[in-house]
């Protein structure tokens, strides 16, 4: 930013002097024009014309005009038109032009200025035809008004022919018509012919080029109106407040917080600080540069606030994160009497849906309803995401089914809110709806719809969607393409992931985390190593979720000291502070090698206090390992959390089952019972000619069930005659061959069996299970693939499983 920003003194404004009293400009001019007698300005339905404000009030006045015989002076009649265009009634405005025998020239600029006001493009043109066929000639006010309706609707076409009117009438060199060009041109998204427009000017003043200056601001293109603010001023300008405004949201944009104090200073310096308006966009400026403490700052010195002001600071709260204090302050706005707008409640359902507070978004569709704003499509697109993000999608859908008119914006909520919840066919089904209704999907919508199939993880359906990205023209778009090389990870088919990120010409951090993510979930450290290495030494520096992704694949491959020396480097060469998160990455780490005292230790010196997810790591760990005493204090410390999830509870009992404490095991099912919890049942999932197939443990529903278990049975002979002894350390009180009976009806193994009877030979089998491998079904599994010869890949809720020739390739570390 220049340093002519910065002024030697501030602006002094001297008001003008006091002028003696006569009758308004346009009254004065039409006195002389037709004669109006000097007793009619000082009648007192003239005065009381002059000090009306209200439609009502000049319903009042109408009569005493009629009354007083006064109707028909131009005086009057010339009044009564601008009050009616001013109020907004076009109607009774043409009601008293109409009938006027001898009009003059200044009503029909009046009638024209109320239509482009207060009607549609349309009518504004139709009556300025009618202008040229009463043989009006234009002004230049007429051409300014009819470009601001065109730019405001985004009329190009009609736009260009009043741009055309503008040059025959003589006034392609007024400054003043020419800048309502410019300004036409920019809102239609035509900067670079708003450009033309403005460069061919002979002479520019300071609405020129504050209009230019805009235009480049909301077109996206901050840095060029930044640029423009240097060059105004070498051409004698200097940035008044209206620069301002149209300055400091292209600073935000563009992220400069240099640019933006210097404007600051320069705000100050200047005498503008006192301006609402002015000390609203700092207040946005500093909330979108990340700086949202001296946004408040500004916004607590303000001594008058408009809505925009408490909308700019709730939202600067909501969009940092800070959902506690954006709904304090959404609370104070209520409590001061101040009606919340549109974008008021955004906000606030924002910062509901990021902290997951149901109860106050429902207070706040409640609010909703009061104000009217059921309408907006806006508002009502907010609620949808809030009640998803909330897990009340059922809600969500509601609202979203009685929309009467849905945008993109709208189907893109629900998609998502599906996505989010888990509800993968209905996200799918509401993505072919839109389609079939011809709404052409966005980058949003893929990037939405994409994680819901890669949760699907059917290869065959990956490679659709990634056909339809190439078709829509999305793979240029990094976060698509991201979401693509995740899906296909996740899909088991890291190898096409890495080609789809080599592929790419540019990569965001999420890329590098989707990659080295893939990396790990299928067990391949090393490659995850390397690649994390690459990133360091390219452009793109690594972040939380970086690190959380790689000391991840180090713990599911066993690189202990590489872990450790990430978690250090994280802090150390990066200023990244460890979350809960990257303390539990660290105790699994240590506790599946087997370093169970160490991982012990490491939680005791943690400097924030332990989590469920730290705790239960641990807990898990011990269960690896058979370590009953350090499960145990785990499980205290955890149970004391009171998690939800009932599956730290089974850890336990099958820490105690493993060393055949039966009567602690009856405890801690005692134990869940009285909390309500349950174990969450086995469940695998089967892809199969467009049809998915599911089964639980011991389920006998499927049409093909006979068939599946007696193959099972044949199956479960062959793999003993290779070597298999079945695990039944989990399960007593049974007899022996029960137990066995139990562990072959688990659910992995029925789909297996389902896979192997329907497909041809040599076709890898994809199988899905919401709960972690148990490790009789991985050693069979193991045993499986060898008599069959088959590839089975195995995706649990934590990582993949690819089972080959009688090896895993975790290799039985998981």
């Amino acid at each position: 930013m220049s340093s002519q920003l910065l002024p030697s003194a501030p602006l002094s404004i001297t008001p003008p002097p006091p002028s003696k009293a006569r009758p308004p400009v346009l009254l004065h001019t039409l006195s002389q024009r037709t004669h109006i007698p000097p007793h009619v300005y000082k009648h007192p339905s003239a005065i009381l014309l002059e000090l009306c404000t209200s439609m009502k009030e000049l319903h009042q006045i109408l009569p005493l005009i009629v009354k007083n015989g006064l109707y028909d002076e131009h005086l009057f009649q010339t009044k009564l038109v601008s009050l009616f265009c001013k109020f907004g009634s076009m109607p009774e405005a043409a009601r008293v032009f109409d009938p006027i025998d001898d009009k003059i020239d200044p009503l029909y600029h009046t009638m024209l200025k109320g239509y482009a006001h207060n009607s549609c493009l349309d009518d504004a043109l139709s009556f300025f035809n009618r202008m040229k066929y009463d043989s009006v000639r234009p002004v230049v006010y007429n051409f300014t008004y009819l470009l601001k309706v065109c730019g405001d609707s985004a009329d190009l076409v009609r736009g260009r022919e009043i741009h055309g009117q503008l040059i025959v009438h003589g006034y392609a060199s007024n400054v003043f018509a020419m800048t309502g060009v410019v300004n036409m041109y920019a809102k239609c998204r035509l900067i670079d012919e708003a450009y033309k427009m403005f460069d061919r000017m002979p002479e520019r003043d300071l609405v020129c080029w504050n209009t230019i200056v805009a235009g480049y601001a909301q077109n996206g293109l901050a840095k060029r109106a930044l640029e423009l603010v240097s060059r105004m001023q070498e051409d004698g300008q200097r940035p008044d407040p209206v620069t301002i405004v149209s300055m400091l949201p292209a600073s935000a944009n563009l992220g400069s917080l240099r640019s933006g104090k210097q404007i600051h200073g320069y705000v100050v310096r200047a005498g503008f600080v006192l301006l609402v308006n002015v000390s609203t966009a700092l207040v946005d400026m500093y909330c979108k540069c990340g700086l949202v403490g001296t946004a408040r700052l500004i916004f607590d010195g303000m001594r008058s606030r408009t809505v925009v002001s408490w909308n700019s600071m709730i939202d600067g709260y909501a969009q940092s994160g800070d959902s506690k204090e954006a709904w304090i302050l959404f609370k104070k706005m209520l409590d001061e009497g101040l009606k919340p707008t549109g974008v008021t409640i955004m906000a606030a359902l924002h910062a509901c849906a990021d902290s997951g507070d149901l109860a106050g978004g429902e207070f706040v569709h409640q609010l909703v309803n009061q104000l009217g704003l059921v309408s907006d499509v806006s508002v009502m697109n907010s609620l949808i995401s809030m009640y998803s993000k909330c897990k009340r999608v059922d809600i969500a859908a509601k609202l979203f089914e009685d929309l009467p008119f849905r945008t993109l914006v709208s189907w893109n909520a629900m998609i998502l809110g599906y996505a989010q919840n888990g509800h993968i066919t209905e996200a799918l089904n509401h993505f072919c709806r839109m389609k079939l209704q011809n709404i052409k999907p966005d980058s949003f919508t893929m990037v939405s719809v994409i994680p819901a199939l890669a949760e699907l993880s059917v290869l065959r359906q990956a490679k659709w969607i990634h056909g339809l990205v190439i078709r829509t023209c999305f793979d240029k778009n990094v976060f698509v393409m991201t979401a693509i090389v995740d899906m296909y990870a996740k899909c088991g088919s890291v190898h096409i992931a890495r080609r789809v990120f080599d592929l790419m010409p540019e990569r965001h951090v999420t890329t590098w985390n989707a990659m080295i993510d893939g990396y790990g979930t299928h067990g391949h450290g090393k490659a995850a190593v390397e690649l994390f290495r690459e990133m360091r030494r390219g452009d793109v520096e690594p972040n939380e979720i970086t690190f959380l992704c790689i000391i991840s694949a180090c713990s599911h491959s066993g690189f202990v000291e590489e872990g450790r020396r990430f978690f250090i480097i994280m802090k150390e060469d990066y200023g990244l502070e460890p979350s809960m998160d990257h303390y539990g990455a660290m105790v699994d780490l240590l506790g599946r090698a087997g370093k169970l005292n160490e991982a012990w230790d490491f939680i005791q010196s943690m400097p924030i206090e332990p989590g469920i997810n730290v705790y239960g790591a641990m807990l898990g760990a011990c269960k690896i390992h058979k370590n009953v005493d350090l499960g145990e204090e785990a499980a205290d410390r955890l149970f004391q959390l009171d998690p939800e999830e009932g599956g730290y509870h089974v850890l336990l009992a099958n820490i105690y089952a493993t060393a055949s404490m039966w009567d602690k095991v009856a405890k801690v099912r005692t134990m869940m019972e009285k909390k309500g919890l349950q174990k969450t049942p086995g469940c695998s999932l089967v892809d199969l000619r467009n049809e998915v197939h599911t089964f639980y443990s011991g389920s006998t529903w499927h049409p093909q069930s006979k068939k599946i278990y007696a193959f099972l049975e044949t199956l479960i002979d062959k793999i003993k005659a290779a070597g298999y002894v079945p695990d039944t350390n989990s399960i007593h009180d049974v007899e022996d061959d029960v137990q066995e009976q139990l562990l072959s009806s688990h659910s992995e193994k029925l789909a297996i069996a389902f896979g192997l009877l329907n497909t041809s030979p040599g076709t890898a089998i994809h199988i899905r299970k919401n709960l972690r491998v148990c490790g009789d079904c991985h050693n069979a599994t193991k045993y499986i693939s060898l008599v069959t010869r088959r590839e089975i890949i195995v995706r649990d809720m934590h990582r993949f499983h690819h089972f080959k020739d009688g090896s895993c390739s975790c290799g039985d570390y998981w």
